[in-house]
């Protein structure tokens, strides 16, 4: 079963991209890492799962988006249960310019067979697609008092907060189940220029999204929160099992 992470660029620009692939009850890194248009990303999917082959694809981007106006419900749930580490999510509507681009990738994974899947049979092989965010994850994955504040601010500030990040997945998701085995091209060289920085942040972050399929895969319910459903848009956020 292998395991898709994207952190989809709302609008032109690149893509983070990882896939991750079960092997012996544990997670092997298998690529890490972008691609620009639409078309590449998709090209890149149908190459690294074959036609029919099981996988699930974690997309941070709102891929179902049924509202014309505000909010949607998970949008607004990410705020209620999140906003107090700083992890609530943007809106999203079909007012907005990167609706038609997220929801139109959401229907391209549909037409290759991988459903949404906001409910599933843990373990369950076969082809489905999530929304997922990494802030929340994070917060809860690691164990967080706020989010990891990379995106915004001074490239240096930015910088450290990057090397926390790979230094929590370097030590913690190892020991979580699936456990994630690493291999000699991770850890990542975490620059310290803008522009490098960023793909950096965009490959780290799809890897937290290739995690979080693994994670919804391996434990549905039990240890993931689900905000909203297919109706009104979803998020799947990771739970430490207790």
């Amino acid at each position: 079963m292998k395991f898709i992470g994207i952190d989809l660029g709302w609008k032109s620009q690149p893509s983070g991209l990882c896939c991750l692939e079960l092997v012996d009850g544990k997670l092997q890194l298998l690529d890490l890492g972008r691609q620009e248009a639409i078309a590449d990303i998709l090209t890149w999917i149908d190459k690294i799962v074959q036609p029919e082959a099981p996988a699930m694809i974690a997309v941070d981007a709102p891929t179902l988006i049924p509202n014309f106006t505000g909010s949607r419900l998970p949008d607004k749930l990410s705020h209620k249960y999140f906003g107090k580490y700083h992890a609530g999510c943007y809106p999203a509507n079909q007012n907005l310019a990167f609706a038609e681009r997220t929801i139109n990738f959401g229907l391209e994974l549909e037409s290759r067979g991988f459903v949404h899947a906001p409910t599933i049979e843990p373990q369950t092989p076969g082809r489905y697609q999530i929304e997922v965010f990494p802030h929340p994850a994070i917060v809860n994955l690691f164990g967080l008092e706020r989010i990891l504040k990379y995106k915004k601010g001074r490239i240096s500030d930015r910088r450290l907060e990057l090397i926390k990040l790979q230094n929590y997945i370097l030590e913690i998701l190892p020991s979580l189940s699936p456990p994630l085995g690493l291999i000699d091209s991770f850890p990542l060289e975490i620059p310290t220029t803008g522009t490098a920085l960023k793909e950096t942040e965009d490959k780290l972050d799809s890897l937290i999204c290739a995690y979080v399929a693994a994670y919804w895969w391996f434990w549905g319910i039990q240890s993931n929160l689900v905000l909203g459903d297919l109706t009104t848009g979803y998020i799947v956020i990771p739970l430490l099992k207790t």
